[in-house]
């Protein structure tokens, strides 16, 4: 059964829309997974996840997520919930969001305001509230043959990720030695060693070539 539904912007990880809101006691439990699907639109912002089509294992339940034009679609369903089912309601919503402008939906700022498109997700989650039904039997029995190209992840890895990618941001920055010409420390060595005495030799050799010439001038 679908559980939650929610529709944001890839480039901010702003939620756009969402499904039914549960008033009551029964569901309360479901805002903990809409901070989840909201953690996964905040991973698609920083680019930590960029699969266009992926199913997140939470618990006894999944997320399974779209990616269409810079809106990602995201449903949660429990874990038996059919996956070929669940991408056909994603694709569902997804081509009634396209009917709509994408100027108007790229001046939305507040979370959750596109309050019209909540309508629209709650009578497209009625028509997969039963599987059995005629029509989504006959979306799981089409191409039955063809298997589901779809990545998988599950959500406490992700996290890991996050917590990982977060320690290493804040780890001081070890000051690298400053690379030199000689690009060896062993060259470094004999080049300190070497050079005064090349210095004085080249000096020598130069004064004593103005000294022949100044001769040979007065010679001359």
């Amino acid at each position: 059964m679908v559980k939650v539904t929610i529709v944001g912007r890839v480039s901010d990880g702003l939620p756009l829309a969402q499904g039914l809101r549960y008033m009551n006691e029964e569901y309360g439990y479901l805002s903990c997974y809409r901070q989840q699907a909201e953690f996964i639109l905040r991973e698609f912002s920083r680019g930590a996840l960029t699969a266009p089509k992926m199913t997140i294992h939470i618990d006894n339940f999944c997320f399974n997520y779209l990616v269409e034009n810079g809106v990602v679609f995201i449903v949660l369903c429990e874990s038996t919930y059919p996956r070929k089912l669940a991408f056909h309601y994603l694709q569902d919503i997804q081509k009634e969001f396209e009917k709509f402008d994408k100027t108007l939906i790229g001046k939305i700022t507040r979370p959750y305001s596109f309050v019209k498109f909540d309508g629209i997700i709650a009578n497209i989650s009625r028509q997969y509230i039963d599987t059995r039904t005629q029509a989504n039997l006959s979306k799981l029995n089409a191409n039955r043959k063809q298997d589901l190209d779809i990545a998988t992840e599950d959500i406490y890895k992700i996290l890991e990720r996050k917590r990982n990618s977060e320690t290493m941001r804040r780890l001081p920055v070890t000051p690298q030695p400053e690379s030199t010409i000689w690009c060896s420390p062993q060259l470094e060595v004999i080049a300190l060693k070497w050079t005064p005495i090349m210095i004085i030799v080249i000096t020598s050799m130069a004064l004593l070539w103005a000294s022949l010439a100044l001769t040979d001038d007065f010679i001359v």
